[in-house]
């Protein structure tokens, strides 16, 4: 037992300090932001919008939609003039769809904004959840439940997720809503009691990802209900999710990067 003392006394303190203080060290591999130099762009060349597997680029007005964006690195690979690179900026989540919108020499986007007051008086210190898979490939999942771990923990922020929607303020979304996952997503959001919210998470939640356009899915969330949030990646880092909650619920007032 006195050797299972040291042993937590000597690791410290484990969980993170964000958004008090830095933000974690992200891995090399990180994509973040993307970012388009318009000065390097060759106007006439369609390459990176030819190679993209869910047609984020348009190569007509040089934008990407980060909310159907795999993260995949095949345009940069594909960019004969270098144009595109993706930043370290984990930042990426909106309130609204049309903001995941980037376009050339564009190095921010607008932020998701906190509720409104009637709304952040409810739910600003105690935010419940019901996760809801509608037919993802449990790898947004997976990084949902991260923040559940000592290393997050995000109950400290009066944000936890519960088993039943009549016991949630509102619901976090991912996978593509496939047609089978369609009557239970209806049935799960109608059991939430009012006011609630949405969460989007992933690509696939918010533009149907890879799926996109398959006859057995819908093509994102909000194809059926409202969504007041939205949470770009394949899959998102735990970072990045992390920062969407607390902006909706007003708890990041400094910028981190």
């Amino acid at each position: 037992m006195y050797k299972e003392i040291l042993t937590r006394i000597k690791q410290g303190h484990r969980t993170i300090k964000f958004p008090l203080g830095n933000a974690p060290a992200l891995p090399d591999r990180f994509q973040g932001l993307p970012f388009i130099s318009a000065a390097k762009c060759i106007k006439s060349c369609t390459a990176c919008a030819d190679i993209c597997p869910v047609d984020a680029i348009d190569s007509a007005g040089k934008t990407i939609d980060i909310g159907k964006c795999l993260f995949c690195n095949e345009c940069i690979k594909a960019c004969p003039a270098g144009a595109i690179e993706f930043s370290e900026d984990y930042r990426l989540s909106v309130r609204n769809r049309e903001d995941l919108l980037v376009g050339p020499d564009q190095k921010e986007i607008e932020l998701a904004r906190e509720l409104d007051r009637k709304m952040k008086k409810i739910f600003g210190r105690s935010l419940k959840l019901r996760l809801v898979s509608a037919g993802g490939c449990n790898a947004c999942e997976a990084d949902i439940n991260v923040l559940t771990t000592i290393g997050w923990d995000l109950s400290r922020f009066g944000i936890s997720y519960v088993a039943s929607p009549r016991h949630a303020d509102g619901i976090i979304v991912t996978g593509p809503v496939t047609k089978n996952m369609e009557l239970a997503l209806k049935k799960t959001y109608d059991a939430v009691p009012d006011p609630k919210v949405v969460i989007a998470v992933g690509s696939c939640a918010i533009a149907g990802g890879p799926y996109a356009g398959h006859q057995e899915v819908l093509g994102g969330l909000d194809v059926r209900i409202p969504v007041d949030l939205y949470i770009p990646g394949c899959p998102p880092h735990p970072l990045t999710i992390l920062d969407g909650l607390l902006r909706l619920l007003g708890r990041i007032e400094e910028e981190k990067k």
